[in-house]
């Protein structure tokens, strides 16, 4: 249906997902514009390209002769240039339903999924399938340094894409090949409860047709809800148990957490891997991506080698740099789970102290995960917590940073609340001593804090 239109607007363009389709959609020939905010880097880079940029939201950039126009989530009914498109625009799409459509184009479009993991699995794969020449078109939610950004424009059959269950947006989605990660309560704003999120997955299952693949985790809680009703699809595990069909053995680790370990495929040794990437978690996140570069058909030791090098992924316990002996890690844990998974990488790094800086992310979660982020965080011996970062919620005073403070100094733990990036960066200043590492935590801004420390 794509190759019947020619010029596309992007209201909200200068955020990750949209500015990466919209380069993909102006490298591939279309008419491109868009509108944000802000103006910014990412949308001075659209401009270096040829795509018209607007500041601000205004009836006036909606124009008739644009055939689609794409906005996101975050785009309340009251914007003025989606009102317009309403009375002109017979093609409006959300980004989500954009991206289905574009998935329509290429014969093996690829999903990766679950409520952790997703860019950085993203991110192995684009590695494997690039060292592999399968020059795949890529869309990721992060920067990965071995694309110079977030996109990768391929001119092939594989599109590669992370696929979020929020809202249900990867229901909109045509995968054939597609990795779930994990299932956990997350966007509890959303869905009702752990079942709910199932059934979400259940639904996105039952998009793949029957000549596509998937692997799931082998420990999958709730198999029956993820799987009911799915047939004639290729599924296979992946895990730490043997009788996965994927599955890790002999694991070792390095002075900076990175694994080493051997991999099976139905109990047939395929080769050893040692990655960069630190953490139990990034093991899992490697088998899945094993799974599917085999089945796409890359041989395993550019897959072992692409792994081998693959660094990370950016916001990944991303090392910032060093400070009178101090290190500086950025992650972007902002569920209890990833703490956990942070905090492990941490225990196996070699350090002295351990100073972690959390700033929880949405009100929603904060609340939802309240007891969890106490619990997971008070493996920690020292703790800086900062205020909630909103994203996109409005604060209704029933949830505060101090309620995770209380907690975790009822189990002890030597946590302090401050709510001021420059005073946090003096207080780690005043306590740390060369060999401790520090690792900024969330999903919001709290990166800045590396940064200020870097620039003392």
């Amino acid at each position: 249906m794509l190759d019947t239109f020619k010029k596309i607007h992007f209201i909200g363009i200068g955020g990750i997902s949209m500015s990466g389709l919209a380069e993909i959609m102006f490298t591939q020939g279309y008419i491109v514009s868009g509108s944000d905010m802000n103006s910014s880097p990412t949308t001075t880079h659209l401009e270096n390209l040829g795509i018209e940029i607007f500041q601000g939201h205004f009836p006036s950039n909606i124009t008739s002769d644009i055939d689609i126009v794409v906005y996101t989530a975050a785009i309340k009914e009251d914007n003025p240039e989606l009102i317009m498109a309403r009375t002109l625009i017979k093609n409006i799409l959300v980004r989500s339903e954009f991206l289905g459509w574009l998935m329509r184009t290429y014969k093996y479009p690829i999903c990766v999924s679950g409520t952790h993991g997703k860019t950085t699995t993203t991110s192995m794969l684009s590695e494997i399938l690039i060292n592999a020449n399968k020059n795949p078109t890529i869309t990721v939610g992060g920067i990965l340094n071995s694309i110079g950004g977030n996109i990768h424009i391929g001119g092939s059959k594989y599109f590669l894409t992370e696929a979020c269950e929020y809202c249900n947006s990867f229901l909109d989605f045509h995968p054939k090949v597609g990795i779930i990660l994990n299932i956990e309560e997350d966007h509890m704003d959303f869905f009702r409860d752990l079942n709910d999120i199932y059934n979400s997955f259940n639904q996105f299952v039952k998009l793949f047709p029957p000549d596509g693949y998937l692997v799931i985790p082998y420990d999958t809680i709730n198999k029956e809800i993820l799987l009911k009703n799915v047939k004639d699809l290729n599924i296979e595990t992946f895990g730490f148990n043997n009788e996965a069909n994927w599955y890790a053995t002999d694991i070792s680790y390095n002075e900076t957490a990175g694994a080493s370990f051997r991999v099976f495929h139905n109990n047939t040794l395929k080769g050893t891997i040692s990655l960069k990437a630190p953490g139990n978690h990034n093991i899992l996140n490697a088998l899945s991506a094993c799974a599917v570069s085999t089945f796409l058909g890359v041989n395993f030791d550019i897959t072992s080698n692409s792994l081998g090098s693959f660094t990370g992924a950016n916001q990944r316990f991303e090392i910032k740099g060093n400070i009178h002996g101090v290190t500086i890690v950025d992650d972007y844990a902002h569920h209890p789970t990833e703490i956990s998974a942070t905090l492990n990488v941490a225990n196996n790094y070699k350090h002295k102290d351990l100073y972690v800086v959390f700033q929880p992310h949405t009100y929603s979660r904060t609340k939802a995960f309240l007891y969890e982020f106490a619990m997971s965080l008070s493996n920690a011996k020292n703790v800086i917590i900062t205020d909630i970062y909103a994203a996109r919620e409005k604060n209704t005073g029933d949830i505060h940073s101090k309620d995770i403070v209380r907690l975790m100094k009822d189990k002890g733990t030597n946590v302090i609340y401050i709510d001021d990036f420059d005073e946090i960066a003096n207080y780690i200043l005043s306590n740390c001593s060369s060999g401790d590492l520090v690792i900024t935590m969330g999903a919001g801004n709290v990166n800045q804090i590396a940064d200020i420390l870097l620039g003392k």
